[in-house]
């Protein structure tokens, strides 16, 4: 567990390192944030930005606290130093992260934590400690994760009871925001399914995504030999197998490819098979619910909705259509197709087959081969203006169905030139005439 320690950063004068820098390098780890308990935070900052070419700014001048950021990304809190560090250290919520080290590298350690660290195990620093930040339960699941350690029995307790306070509204939730960090960072980790897996088992899933556990007990026959929860968590696991550096939106929509399911179960009446038709548009929409209720951002939450909503389209059986599905959904690809492949190879029912799956896998490389093909939508041969004026139409939804045709039919090779465009387009108006009031066509001069 342990490597051949780091090169630290020179210690601001009087300066202890505190928490999870020195855990991690205990463990050999290069740390990415430092945090600095200094009798000056702000004389502290400004020199080490002056000697890293960072920048430095204030969090909290009134109670002092400090932060620099260097040219690399690394960032260095600096707070005031404590009368009392051990005090300090036995506030902290786990004996990993209540460790202090000095210049001459001699190590602070009150809780025993620097013994928990070699024997891999997380133990909370008292249970009074969790339960001032209910957060830090949901911080025990991402370093049992992303440190691989194994939880203590009676930390794991406590986080159990915490969880069962916070359901019960004896505790109040953490800020979402604050959750969101949490969970993000575990999705984030290579093990993010074991990660969810931990949520589940400690009893935070239901507190964090309720939605994603509607499915645990939902059998779906057919291709599927799991569970509708389990067959999410699989499909994230599948992801990462191919995918191990996926994006966090593409992880979401991989998680949350099937969660419409439970809400649209039905029974076909002559084979008694389960359905769940319109999954994926309730999915996309319980998407957007739970990512907002996360507090992630806008364009995530609507990319992964989006890759969520169109993980049912029928792949292309032809090149023509491979040009046609590459074309239509360009904005997502090639990520429709990693949660696309996910899903079918967390599929191991009585009807899936190895000739199924290459089936699968020849269609995929088809768009792909088509992407690579045209990676951009070539510039469009019209404008709208120029459709207005052939067709005599007003502006209305109509000269944008034209001009999407058009764009189609250039990206399928029926049409490559502005000048052959107005034949196409008379063509295509006549053989596709707009219901209604739709075309809102001109009067005659």
């Amino acid at each position: 567990m342990f490597r051949r320690r780091p090169v630290l950063p020179p210690f601001p004068p009087g300066a202890l390192l505190v928490g999870g820098a020195v855990r991690d390098w205990l463990r050999g780890v290069t740390p990415h944030d430092f945090d600095w308990a200094v009798p000056d935070p702000a004389a502290a900052a400004r020199e080490l930005a002056a000697r890293l070419g960072g920048a430095v700014f204030p969090l909290d001048e009134v109670r002092g606290y400090w932060r620099v950021k260097s040219p690399d990304a690394t960032e260095h809190d600096f707070v005031p130093l404590p009368p009392d560090m051990n005090e300090d250290l036995l506030r902290r919520d786990f004996t990993v992260n209540a460790l202090g080290l000095n210049a001459a590298r001699e190590l602070l350690d009150p809780t025993g934590g620097r013994a928990d660290l070699r024997a891999g195990r997380l133990r909370m620093v008292s249970e009074a400690n969790l339960r001032a930040d209910p957060l830090r339960a949901w911080r025990a699941a991402r370093f049992m994760v992303t440190l691989g350690f194994r939880l203590e029995t009676g930390t794991e307790a406590a986080v159990r009871r915490v969880a069962a306070d916070l359901a019960s509204g004896t505790l109040l939730m953490p800020a979402a925001e604050r959750v969101r960090d949490e969970v993000q960072t575990l999705l984030a980790a290579p093990e993010a399914a074991r990660g969810l897996l931990t949520l589940e088992d400690l009893g935070l899933l239901a507190l964090t995504l309720p939605e994603l556990r509607e499915g645990q007990g939902i059998t779906q026959g057919g291709f599927h030999h799991l569970d509708v929860f389990e067959h999410g968590i699989e499909a994230l696991h599948q992801l990462l197998a191919r995918a191990p550096d996926a994006p966090l939106p593409l992880r979401w929509a991989a998680l949350l490819h099937d969660v419409g399911k439970p809400r649209t179960l039905d029974r076909n009446p002559k084979t008694g098979r389960r359905t769940f038709y319109g999954h994926d548009k309730v999915g996309a929409a319980l998407t957007t619910q739970m990512l907002t209720r996360l507090k992630l951002p806008g364009d995530e939450v609507r990319y992964a909705a989006q890759l969520v909503g169109a993980h049912m389209a029928q792949l292309p059986a032809d090149d023509l259509s491979a040009r046609r599905f590459a074309h239509r959904r360009r904005a997502l690809l090639p990520d429709l197709l990693s949660v696309m492949l996910a899903d079918r190879e967390a599929a191991r029912g009585k009807d899936s087959s190895p000739q199924g799956r290459y089936a699968y896998m020849l269609a995929m490389s088809r768009v792909l081969e088509a992407l690579e093909e045209q990676p951009a939508a070539p510039a469009p041969l019209l404008t709208g203006e120029d459709v207005m004026a052939l067709l005599s139409l007003r502006p209305g939804p109509r000269v944008g169905e034209v001009l999407r045709a058009l764009a189609e039919a250039r990206a399928m090779g029926e049409v490559q030139t502005p000048e052959a465009a107005p034949a196409w387009v008379r063509a295509w108006d006549a053989a596709h005439p707009a219901g209604g009031s739709q075309a809102q066509t001109l009067p005659a001069d």
